[in-house]
């Protein structure tokens, strides 16, 4: 009997070891940073809700690679898990490269009337790719930062203007509208910036903070070019594996998490903005006509990308949507 029963515990006790899920993500975001911070969060959290059945392995700092190489390893099974911008995103799902067109959506209350459309959208397209997302993030607003004032097209198009290498549809776009750009890995940016192959590029405050690249580029225009939108997703091998009455609970965290996330973003935001100007950084006010002349311009290079980088069809839709936002007279 007392065989038996060690036997039965024994069994119980590997059945539950099996069980158990790690979800290893990859992540660019750096080892303490909000979106590092989150991670743990949610991997605390998890293992509360599953007591222990799915816990989370983590890989800060491009340590699995950037978000291209995090989608490989997701695909092959490597990784189970990322944080992605809506670069890294429209990888998987190219449609969301219609967050990418530069001055359609600048502001925060027209980037939030658009989500509400587009979140679904999403989401549903990236399931069809085997992909899903467990909360959106915002990591900041895209700003032109330059050696010189920009207010104007005029005045970037005499700047030699900072392009991330391999995104070829989006470079031959801005080519087309007329500016004058020099393709540029992050990762050299400064070198660059040093050497003056460039002096001109276009990034959220956070990142040119944090980074330095505002001691070489001082001026920023005010105008928003795009929003950063960006999410924490697994791949739905590794979802669906987790058992269903744990995932309720599971994505409430998630919607928490998101929550903090957004309202951490703005407090750094605003930190990042302040530093820079206590350390000569200028805000250069866009003039309220310079928004026409930017959207003109980048329209000229648009059928660079339509069709290409992002469905037609979805792009039309997404304009009609739009006009209720505009209609309402809500824009700012």
């Amino acid at each position: 009997m007392i065989k038996k029963t060690s036997l039965l515990g024994l069994w119980i006790l590997t059945t539950l070891t099996a069980a158990a899920i790690t979800i290893k993500i990859g992540s660019v975001a750096p080892a303490r940073s909000p979106w590092d911070i989150a991670l743990k969060k949610m991997n605390k959290e998890w293992v509360r809700i599953t007591k222990g059945q799915v816990q989370l392995k983590i890989y800060p700092g491009e340590i699995a690679g950037n978000e291209g190489d995090v989608i490989r390893k997701m695909r092959i099974g490597i990784l189970g898990g990322g944080v992605f911008t809506s670069i890294g995103l429209s990888k998987i799902y190219p449609d969301i490269n219609l967050l990418n067109v530069p001055f359609l959506i600048t502001s925060q209350e027209k980037l939030d009337y658009a989500l509400k459309w587009l979140k679904p959208v999403f989401e549903e397209g990236l399931e069809e790719k085997g992909f899903k997302i467990l909360a959106w993030s915002m990591a900041g607003w895209i700003h032109i930062f330059s050696k010189e004032p920009v207010l104007y097209p005029r005045d970037l198009k005499k700047h030699k203007l900072s392009f991330s290498t391999g995104e070829p549809l989006w470079e031959q776009a801005w080519k087309k509208s007329g500016y004058r750009v020099i393709p540029n890995d992050l990762k050299d940016m400064m070198m660059a910036l040093q050497s003056g192959m460039v002096d001109s590029f276009y990034l959220t405050p956070l990142v040119t903070a944090s980074a330095q690249y505002f001691a070489f580029a001082p001026n920023m225009c005010s105008l928003k070019i795009a929003p950063v939108v960006g999410g924490i997703v697994v791949t739905k091998r590794v979802w669906d594996r987790i058992p269903d009455p744990y995932k309720p609970q599971m994505m409430q965290v998630m919607k928490d998490i998101e929550a903090e996330l957004n309202l951490e973003r703005e407090k750094l935001t605003r930190e990042a903005i302040q530093t820079m100007k206590e350390n000569g950084m200028v805000i250069n006010q866009a003039p309220e006509d310079s928004l026409a002349k930017w959207t003109a311009e980048a329209a000229k290079g648009l059928d660079e990308v339509i069709g290409k980088a992002f469905s037609e069809k979805l792009y039309r839709e997404f304009l009609d949507y739009l006009k209720g936002f505009e209609s309402a007279g809500d824009e700012r």
